[in-house]
């Protein structure tokens, strides 16, 4: 069972370590890195991002920091009041996920943890990730809404202004967990190095498939989970069975099969037809065997 939760996702710094470039929308493995973070929160009730709006892979709610550009304090501030904004009482989500928007390798899994970890500390007020360095990361966390919201203003308080002061002085006060995750979790790309490894990392051998999949659903809109397995072996099986073209368009017309069988019968459908069709190619390559 997972546990509710809204996400503020921080989208505009000047990224001055890659030259002032568009890092949100830069891309990995054909990906804005912003879309990534998105499919990592994905779960989230409502999901708020702190920057000038953009074309994104799913909808969200935009803020912006006053000033613009006013560092992650202002930032957060906006978001949080942009989350008041569009919840209720009822809908909001008493747990808040902060991030990055350049955390590429960030899953429902990582969010997942976080939550949990702090629903599972009633005295914490955070639940913040460790990298493999054994540091914070603040921007890869779980945070009580109400927690931050005192926070905010007790610094707002003490300064006067929360424009170009860091994150450091709304998350010192709270109570926190810290969470060792996926090192991957918390890999953030600040450099065109990081972007590098990064893409040089979806291409490896045990990651590649998941990579694709991954993205191909996100640009085609499909939040569908299936047993990869069940249809590489139904491509084989066509492969074999029958003739090498049969394997691309034999997983096409399962595809349309599945989508034909209605709403709700998602991945279940997609291994009925897989089965159905995969029995037919081991009767062609049965009549094939006998032949010979």
């Amino acid at each position: 069972m997972t546990t509710a939760y809204d996400a503020i996702v921080l989208a505009g710094g000047a990224a001055r370590r890659l030259g002032g470039a568009d890092k949100p929308g830069v891309q990995v493995g054909g990906r804005a890195l912003l879309d990534r973070v998105l499919a990592g929160c994905r779960e989230a009730g409502t999901t708020v991002v702190v920057a000038e709006p953009r074309s994104t892979a799913r909808p969200v709610a935009w803020a912006r920091e006053e000033p613009p550009g006013g560092g992650p304090l202002a930032a957060l501030d906006a978001g949080l009041r942009r989350l008041e904004d569009t919840t209720t009482a009822a809908t909001a989500a008493p747990l808040v996920l902060l991030l990055s928007a350049d955390l590429p390798f960030f899953d429902p899994r990582a969010a997942q943890r976080l939550v949990a970890a702090l629903v599972a500390a009633p005295e914490a007020e955070a639940a913040v990730t460790v990298d493999a360095d054994g540091r914070e990361q603040p921007l890869v966390a779980a945070y009580r809404a109400g927690a931050l919201r005192r926070e905010l203003e007790l610094v707002a308080a003490g300064h006067g202004t929360l424009a170009g002061l860091p994150l450091r002085l709304a998350t010192k006060g709270l109570r926190g967990v810290r969470v060792t995750a996926d090192p991957s979790a918390s890999f953030d790309c600040d450099t065109w190095e990081d972007i590098a490894t990064a893409r040089a990392r979806i291409r490896e051998h045990g990651n590649v498939l998941d990579e694709w999949i991954t993205a191909v659903k996100d640009e085609l809109g499909i939040d569908l989970d299936v047993d990869t397995g069940v249809l590489l072996d139904l491509a084989r099986d066509a492969a074999h069975g029958v003739a090498r073209p049969a394997a691309p368009l034999t997983t096409f017309l399962v595809g349309y099969a599945a989508a034909k069988a209605g709403p709700g019968s998602g991945p279940e459908a997609v291994a009925e037809a897989a089965r159905k069709a995969a029995a037919l190619a081991q009767r062609w390559a049965a009549e094939q065997d006998e032949a010979g």
